[in-house]
């Protein structure tokens, strides 16, 4: 199951993002965590030393040799440089299995605090007035489009603050969406946002609380919106502890029991591949007119492979 955490900047996604994951890999589940977000803080969230470097490749670093891997001997798509971010698997394209032995588990993973880890890569200087960073999430796109995840298994990623999460079609690519606010004002300013815009596509939105300290807390969240509410946070000193080096001592049970309420949720999610398939179809269509087609010279709605149907039943077909 993909999962996403999004929310305003300050909000705490990315801690949650780290203790979810550290949640499931502690239960032995099969997980990934991938940092989306621009300002690339996951790996030290999850225990990384701050003056200690991410030592794995950062997948925007490669997505070119992803491109080459991934299309495999798929007809459809004649080089690396004709594959965009949208571009959806299809016969001779090389699916993927969580943390299987392939080129992008094997060169892009590292364990941080038992949670194998990837990350897209900061956004450099190079990149200043030349590029959004969505250019960089181009290779996480890429690797969910491709991955076929079984039950029991995640991939967690934590994206860029903001409704800026929903400037591309990255956002349907998830089973469910976790929106981090804090009770006030200004954190749930985009909850309207995010809500309706995932709606549109079927796409299922609850809302963490976080840094919450007591029942005034939750009646503000639950005022504003509602059944949405799924779970919250009260404010950790386990976590501050963590962030001020002091790494020591058990997550509060309360804020246990939340993250337990969210791996719930997730696993309560039917895998829906057919959406999944026509949401992939959909946005690269969607690019290929808007800018692909002109950037590539190409006629990209040909990629589209009609008779590719994703998921578990490919992998033998389409492996």
């Amino acid at each position: 199951m993909r999962v996403a955490f999004v929310g305003k900047g300050g909000s705490g996604k990315t801690t949650l993002s780290a203790l979810f994951t550290r949640h499931l890999a502690r239960s032995g589940a099969p997980v990934v965590a991938i940092d989306g977000d621009i300002n690339q803080h996951l790996a030290h969230a999850l225990g990384l030393d701050e003056d200690e470097p991410f030592a794995a490749p950062p997948l925007s670093a490669r997505t070119g040799e992803i491109k080459d891997y991934l299309r495999g001997t798929n007809p459809r798509i004649t080089s690396r440089e004709a594959m965009v971010k949208t571009t959806p698997p299809g016969h001779g394209s090389r699916l993927l299995r969580l943390l299987g032995d392939d080129e992008v588990h094997s060169r892009h993973v590292q364990e941080v605090g038992g949670v194998p880890l990837m990350v897209t890569g900061a956004f450099a200087g190079s990149d200043l007035g030349v590029a959004c960073y969505h250019s960089k999430l181009g290779a996480v796109e890429l690797y969910l489009n491709h991955l076929v995840d079984g039950p029991g298994e995640y991939v967690v990623v934590d994206m860029t603050a903001g409704a800026d999460a929903f400037a591309s079609g990255l956002f349907t690519r998830f089973d469910m969406t976790f929106l981090v606010v804090e009770p006030t004002r200004k954190s749930l300013s985009v909850y309207r946002q995010y809500r309706d815009h995932a709606a549109e596509f079927g796409v299922p939105v609850a809302v963490v609380g976080n840094k919450v300290t007591g029942a005034d807390d939750i009646a503000f969240l639950r005022e504003r919106v509602g059944d949405d509410l799924l779970a919250h946070c009260e404010l950790s000193p386990y976590v501050r502890a963590q962030e001020q080096g002091r790494g020591s001592g058990a997550l509060e049970e309360h804020n246990s029991r939340a993250l337990e309420r969210l791996r719930a949720a997730v696993d309560a999610r039917g895998k829906d591949w057919e959406a999944f398939q026509r949401h992939a179809v959909e946005f690269h269509l969607r690019n290929a007119a808007a800018w692909a087609d002109a950037a590539t010279g190409q006629d990209l709605a040909a990629q589209v492979d009609p008779d590719f149907r994703h998921g578990p039943a490919a992998l033998p077909a389409f492996a």
